[in-house]
């Protein structure tokens, strides 16, 4: 029977977040990859780029796994019902239930990763803390059928990892071989640790406006899960 993986896609999305594992599962055999939106109008990304939505939520077939990407565009998903609703309705339909970067915000703004292990861009990982996750600071992290990647490249690393808990190790091995995954990155600053404070706090300072309203919709959404039960 063909595997059917969804993701989620909206404005303002990360595309690499989304076109990362993407490229790894629609090399996966007998896979069938969909794109979800409220809507099929053109969704414009952050940076310009237009992708297209294949499938609505009222239209979104039955699924094995579903994805939630991330990017500034998701925080207005944290408190928009009909996305939660989506969201909650697939969680107790598909195997898995994933994310990449600030994706995972939104999962727990469903109130789907309460005392869960979560994977999430650094930048806004302990934002997870106020929906009852468990901010985990590994590149990919499973929970039980709950598999995040951490921050926009990481979306690969979760691919791959997801490919091969589905398919197997050998399977994954070969579309890693055939991509090319081979990555050496040409500055030694991928994280918080090894970039060192001043470049950290430039990256802080570009984002601060972004974060800034991140936490108030974070705060907003958390307050409504708990009046929600």
């Amino acid at each position: 029977m063909t595997f059917r993986i969804g993701f989620l896609i909206f404005p303002e999305i990360m595309q690499l977040d989304m076109t990362g594992p993407y490229e790894v599962f629609t090399k996966l055999p007998d896979t069938e990859v969909k794109l979800i939106w409220k809507d099929l109008e053109p969704v414009t990304v952050a940076g310009g780029m237009r992708i297209l939505p294949e499938v609505t939520f009222e239209t979104c077939p039955e699924l094995d796994v579903i994805c939630v990407p991330g990017g500034g565009g998701m925080n207005p998903l944290m408190n928009d019902p009909h996305t939660l609703d989506f969201l909650r309705s697939k969680a107790f339909q598909v195997k898995y239930v994933t994310s990449v970067c600030t994706g995972s915000l939104v999962l727990a703004a469903a109130g789907l990763l309460k005392g869960k292990r979560a994977a999430c861009h650094w930048m806004s990982r302990e934002m997870l803390s106020e929906f009852g996750a468990i901010p985990d600071p590994s590149r990919v992290v499973i929970d039980g059928n709950y598999i995040s990647g951490g921050g926009v490249t990481a979306g690969i690393d979760f691919g791959l990892t997801v490919a091969a808990k589905i398919f197997g190790e050998t399977v994954a091995k070969a579309v890693q071989l055939g991509m090319e995954y081979n990555p050496s990155p040409p500055f030694d600053c991928g994280s918080p640790e090894t970039a060192g404070a001043k470049i950290e706090q430039a990256a802080r300072d570009a984002a601060e406006a972004r974060q800034q309203s991140r936490l108030i919709a974070v705060k907003k959404a958390a307050a409504a899960l708990k009046a929600h039960g």
